[in-house]
């Protein structure tokens, strides 16, 4: 009996020494990959920062984003690793924004990314009355991605790239030139403070998470260990669709509930796709990749929105109040050059009819 008890406390004493080699040769290798030298495994802020997200009241917070992220995680890996971007700045994301598509900033960054405006247009993102393309999970990471490497260029190490990507390439080179070296413990020195405490703070949060991300210790001590493996088998699918296309039509296609396909269209101001493209892209979990090709047909809008008929009086502001629409919006819908309109013209406004053909 005393001899069985042994056997197990020493297959688990070496399956505990084997999960921790393991880990430490990950946390070295993610170190690497930053271009941070290994000692930086016992810095005390940054440690910290990793007990106190691993505590059990602070655990769920960091699965439960990792649970929200699961389904395009995959797509911003590829992305980043097109570009030569390490993979591991995926928690570059998470720091910024928590992986909430949406999130807005005080500053007016948005996105996973958190680009400013004059920033995501310098990266080609769309910005204008129907879309916010810093909130497009593929355009936004690839300009990320973009970004990131432009800055790694510049500054020729990944952790140096992180640290612009908080603080500006002006201010961070003014830090190097004044304490006359790049190197990590230099610019993280709290008494001469060359780089602002926010990022100070921001390089150690994203190391923090990432080693988290890749604790298997932690991992296998929580209930939410499936969530990785469960995201490197989940993807995003990426269909064309025709201007002024309806969301909830295409759901109702695909038998997906709506508010799923708008967590995956954030970029979306509306619940239609622009007006003015002839074709745009949507996103779609890639297991309804195969209902979209099967039982998407398109569809002509007057068949999906309310057809107003131009009455005696009429003008386009005061058809647009009526329905709660920018005249605008309708000009664009009806591909109207001028705002003059005809008795009993037929006009497409953008609301959804009560029913609506398939």
């Amino acid at each position: 009996m005393l001899k069985h008890i042994f056997l197990l406390l020493l297959s688990l004493s070496l399956s505990a020494n084997l999960t921790h080699q393991s880990n430490l040769k990950k946390e070295l290798s993610l170190l690497e990959s930053f271009d941070i030298q290994p000692i930086f495994l016992y810095d005390p802020v940054m440690n910290d920062m990793r007990k106190k997200a691993c505590d059990l009241h602070k655990e769920h917070h960091f699965f439960d984003a990792m649970e929200d992220a699961y389904l395009y995680i995959p797509a911003i890996k590829s992305i980043l690793a097109k570009y030569d971007v390490p993979q591991e700045f995926l928690y570059l994301a998470m720091t910024e924004s928590n992986f909430k598509i949406k999130a807005f900033s005080h500053k007016k960054a948005s996105g996973l990314w958190q680009f400013m405006p004059a920033t995501g247009r310098h990266y080609h993102l769309k910005i204008d009355d129907y879309v916010d393309e810093r909130r497009d999970i593929i355009k936004s990471t690839q300009a990320a991605a973009k970004y990131l490497s432009a800055l790694h260029k510049r500054f020729h190490k990944w952790y140096l790239a992180a640290i612009a990507y908080n603080c500006g390439e002006g201010k961070l080179n003014r830090a190097i030139r004044e304490a006359q070296s790049d190197e990590l413990s230099v610019l993280l020195d709290t008494k001469k403070k060359y780089i602002p405490k926010e990022s100070r703070l921001y390089i150690r949060k994203i190391i923090a998470l990432a080693l988290i991300g890749t604790d298997e210790e932690f991992l296998q001590s929580s209930e939410y260990g499936y969530l990785l493996n469960r995201a490197n088998a989940s993807f995003v699918a990426s269909v064309k669709v025709p201007g002024g296309e309806s969301l909830q039509r295409v759901a109702k296609l695909i038998s997906m509930p709506l508010k799923e396909l708008q967590k995956l269209n954030r970029h979306l101001r509306y619940d239609f796709v622009p007006p003015y493209k002839k074709n745009y892209t949507l996103y779609i979990p890639y297991e309804k990749l195969l209902d979209f090709k099967e039982k998407y047909h398109k569809q002509s809008i007057q068949n999906i929105y309310k057809i107003y008929i131009v009455k005696h009086g009429d003008n386009l502001s005061r058809i647009g109040k009526k329905y709660g629409v920018s005249y605008r919006m309708i000009m664009d819908f009806n591909k109207l050059h001028t705002s003059r309109l005809r008795l009993r013209q037929k006009l497409i406004i953008p609301i959804k009819t009560k029913t609506f053909k398939g």
